[in-house]
């Protein structure tokens, strides 16, 4: 994309329709519909001048409730580059709240796919001025002004967005992004990897999330790249389909997806073969190495960097990928910060380090533990949000007292500038004499155990349990002797690894998977 870095989503929509006009810019994975980048302007105008026939002016709230697809970035941009403001709803959002959001955001219009129309109640349908399936863009119901809403150029700390989000800790936030906010990413990716015209972009995150909407689409979007969506739920059936038809260069991807691909497909592999369990004894790097350039053909032949965030990676699989040699980086970040505050170059790096701030942002440690120089990481800089929407007590409660933003990330920082994210402010737990339990550390231990999905360990009366899920197959649920034998298994195994503070005292295993944010964080509070 060269130097060229815009200030407002405005700028950015003008500056790609004219350098990049007869490329391709979105379309779906299996060749259909597409939008180059003039076809996606014109669109965008035609859409654009519905909102204002229908009273939606400057800084109105609009919002978007849709799986990812070529119209997405159409209604995105006809809301933001004219002044107004998106709401971008996460598709697996209940109806109750995408109600809530609704009714808080104060929104007088919604897009909607197909799909996601039925949480749109009667009662938000009456009163919203415009609704609009965006899946075809047709209009379900509206209130034509008596005169058309104003609009402007928006300035770069004009709003752009209000992302809600329920985090891992309970009731939702919106928070508000500016133009600027959202527009600070392009400053420092380019550094990280380089995209340009040619490059293909395979979208499976939700858009509706600043992780996938900065790097799937922003980022894209001023570089004149391409970016292929699903079109539908991604199975991994679908994926491999999708993977084999783009061919992508990069795609975003959360930490869950490629411990699945690691956990179901490459360890199963290895554990079923006699020659490959030997081969790993003896030759780990050889064999992972091989593995590599066959997962590496399976995502299409030609990737050149996933980009994981969104939750902590595995140690175990970063180990695997770096051996492998697969082209993935770390990222870190919050909605809040719009989100990007660290990333790691492609190569070579220590397991378990998030990298150096990126361009333009500023960090530091608050309140270090001198033994560790473990401590809360706050932020400063362009990307920080302007605060929670109508909630100035929580925006108060989110800052420093010199204004910077606290993320209520536990971490360090290394000599050389490099972060390590070891877990929640909020999770830490105080051990009977005083210590500090980091539960993140503990789940780590017990999710490297054979058959373990996930964990959370908690504090229940003093004393540390774990509720662990198990894969399938490996519990037989109607023999009690059978799950006390694993309970107590997993107990002991783990508290050989641990120090004296951290031993589990009890294990418990749930059936259903754990309940997750967008980015696949257990949502710890329900538990």
């Amino acid at each position: 994309m060269g130097q060229y870095v815009p200030t407002t989503l405005a700028d950015l929509f003008e500056y790609s329709v004219k350098e990049h006009a007869g490329r391709l810019f979105t379309g779906l994975a299996d060749g259909s519909p597409c939008y180059t980048y003039s076809q996606f302007g014109e669109k965008t105008r035609e859409i654009s001048r519905l909102l204002t026939s229908n009273g939606i002016g400057s800084q109105d709230k609009v919002v978007i409730l849709s799986e990812n697809m070529p119209n997405y970035s159409v209604a995105m941009f006809a809301i933001t580059a004219f002044g107004r403001v998106m709401v971008p709803v996460l598709p697996d959002c209940s109806e109750n709240e995408v109600s809530n959001i609704l009714t808080h955001s104060e929104a007088k219009a919604a897009f909607a796919s197909t799909a996601q129309l039925s949480k749109i109640t009667k009662e938000h349908m009456d009163r919203l001025s415009l609704v609009v399936n965006m899946t075809t863009f047709e209009i379900i119901k509206n209130e034509p002004a008596r005169s058309e809403a104003g609009i402007s150029i928006p300035s770069p700390d004009d709003m752009a967005a209000i992302l809600y989000t329920s985090g891992t800790s309970g009731n939702a936030k919106g928070v508000m992004l500016s133009h600027r906010n959202l527009c600070h990413n392009l400053v420092g990716i380019p550094e990280l990897f380089v995209c340009g015209p040619g490059f293909r972009f395979l979208s499976i995150l939700p858009i509706a999330h600043t992780y996938e909407m900065s790097i799937g689409l922003l980022l894209p979007m001023a570089s004149g790249a391409s970016v292929h969506y699903l079109g539908k739920t991604p199975t991994p059936s679908a994926l491999i389909k999708a993977l084999a038809k783009v061919r992508p260069m990069g795609m975003c991807s959360v930490p869950l997806v490629i411990e699945k691909i690691y956990r179901k497909s490459v360890m199963k592999t290895i554990e079923s073969s006699r020659v490959l369990k030997c081969l790993k004894a003896v030759a780990p790097g050889l064999l992972y190495r091989i593995i590599g350039k066959k997962l590496l053909k399976t995502f299409g032949g030609s990737l050149e960097v996933v980009a994981i965030g969104g939750a902590k990676l595995d140690p175990e699989v970063e180990q695997f990928l770096q051996m492998a040699h697969f082209p993935y980086l770390i990222g870190y970040g919050l909605t809040e910060t719009a989100p990007l505050v660290c990333a790691n170059r492609l190569g070579k790096k220590p397991v378990g380090q998030t990298g150096p701030h990126v361009k333009g942002v500023q960090i530091r440690i608050d309140n270090p533990d001198p033994a560790t120089g473990r401590g809360e990481l706050v932020v400063n800089g362009p990307n920080v949000m302007m605060g929670y929407y109508k909630d100035p007590e929580r925006t108060r409660d989110a800052f420093t007292d010199d204004g910077w933003f606290r993320t209520k990330d536990l971490a360090s920082i290394d000599k050389s500038g490099n972060v390590y994210i070891t877990g929640r402010l909020g999770n830490m737990i105080l051990g009977a004499s005083g210590e500090n339990i980091y539960p993140e550390e503990i789940e780590v231990v017990i999710n490297a155990i054979e058959g373990v999905e996930e964990s959370i360990v908690k504090s229940e009366n003093g004393r540390l349990a774990a509720i662990v899920k198990m894969a399938e197959g490996c519990i037989d649920w109607n023999s009690e002797d059978d799950i006390a034998r694993l309970k107590e298994s997993v107990r002991v195994r783990t508290n050989r690894l641990v120090n004296k503070a951290s031993q589990i005292t009890e294990v418990r295993f749930i059936k259903e998977p754990f309940v997750k944010t967008a980015t696949q964080k257990i949502r710890r509070f329900l538990y």
